[in-house]
């Protein structure tokens, strides 16, 4: 782990590593809290790390440090469910020595029952004698190779504060002042810091570039599509995020989240039955058919529901949209959506 006044949160996950870990190694890259005292408590390798506005640098330390065969990372703020903690310990048992990565869901994102809505796949243990080296100044990241395993542990990134706004875009800013050229990923994620810190403007530019770009990964260049689209509606040219959307189907097979935002466009336009046809072609896509794409499972299922039962309640079909909420309430029976609807449809019947 590599860490920076992380004291509300590092003996969360330090309780969780203890469980699962032969080895715990904490790198502090300048805390003035009482991070260190914490790690500590678990740990005899504290070690430190001047910052220099490079998390690969720090990581790559870290791993450094490391005598076990495999080495696990994780961010102060991640957490494992006893479910997962158990996982792993199975998957320590049965571990085949010749596996140089395996492969673990990162799920980001949570409704209100804490249930996750967003997820992607990372690089998440690897072996050590392999020598992975982390890229990447930030948004670091370890290039799979070798023999790659896929597993269904799942780590939770359980953020609990606003993090340090405007942080990695100044790293960005200070590569290009040094005259670095990005390469695509670090302009596909470029574009992404402009457009969390309210540069909308610059974020469609270095998004459209960035599609621009031959080499780019079709991953990044499917979420680059949905993300110009909500720069290009929050700019109110509305024309223009709907053709990005669709742009995205030159890349590979459509994907829900895109079907599901184009379905939400034409639902505000007031082209329900239009919206209608999207929003039952993203239940027909299968989430687990790509595990290296980012993945909202909600568009699955859940909101292709609920928002069939929107289009067909305005079209006039009360049975249909009564039919599609209660599809919804299958999955998500507490849901504050699907439960208003229930009392909508309840007060219909009485009048």
């Amino acid at each position: 782990m590599i860490v920076k006044n992380e004291e509300k949160v590092l003996e969360r996950v330090l309780k969780c590593a203890a469980r699962i870990c032969d080895e715990l190694i904490v790198v502090d890259t300048g805390s003035t809290d009482k991070t260190v005292e914490i790690a500590r408590k678990y740990s005899e390798k504290v070690r430190f790390f001047e910052w220099i506005d490079d998390f690969s640098a720090a990581r790559n330390y870290s791993f450094s440090q490391a005598v076990m065969d495999y080495i696990l990372w994780l961010d102060a703020d991640d957490v494992l469910t006893e479910e997962n903690i158990g996982k792993f310990a199975s998957l320590k048992e049965s571990l085949q020595p010749a596996t140089d990565i395996v492969m673990m869901k990162y799920e980001t994102a949570f409704d209100g029952a804490g249930r996750p809505t967003f997820s992607y796949y990372r690089e998440r243990l690897l072996r050590r004698a392999h020598g992975f080296v982390w890229q990447d100044p930030v948004h670091e990241v370890i290039v799979p190779a070798g023999k790659i395993v896929y597993s269904d542990i799942a780590v939770q990134h359980r953020k609990t504060g606003g993090g340090l706004p405007g942080r990695n875009l100044a790293i960005y800013e200070k590569m290009i002042r040094s005259g670095r050229t990005l390469s695509p990923r670090q302009r596909f994620y470029y574009a992404r810091e402009l457009m969390y810190a309210d540069e909308k403007q610059n974020a469609i530019r270095e998004f459209r570039a960035f599609l621009q770009l031959k080499d780019a990964w079709v991953e990044n260049k499917i979420s680059a599509c949905l993300d110009l689209s909500k720069c290009l509606l929050e700019a109110g040219d509305r024309e223009d995020a709907l053709a990005a959307l669709l742009q995205s189907f030159i890349y590979d097979a459509p994907r829900a989240e895109i079907l599901c935002a184009i379905g939400k466009f034409l639902t505000n336009e007031g082209k329900y039955k239009q919206a209608a046809y999207w929003y039952r072609s993203a239940l027909s896509c299968d989430k687990s058919a790509n595990r290296q794409n980012f993945t909202s499972p909600d568009c699955y299922d859940f909101i292709p529901y609920l928002q069939l039962c929107v289009c067909h309640d305005r079209m006039g079909d009360r049975v249909g949209a009564e039919l599609w909420n209660r599809k919804a309430g299958k999955i998500k029976p507490k849901d504050p959506a699907y439960l208003y609807n229930v009392k909508y449809f309840k007060g219909l019947k009485q009048k």
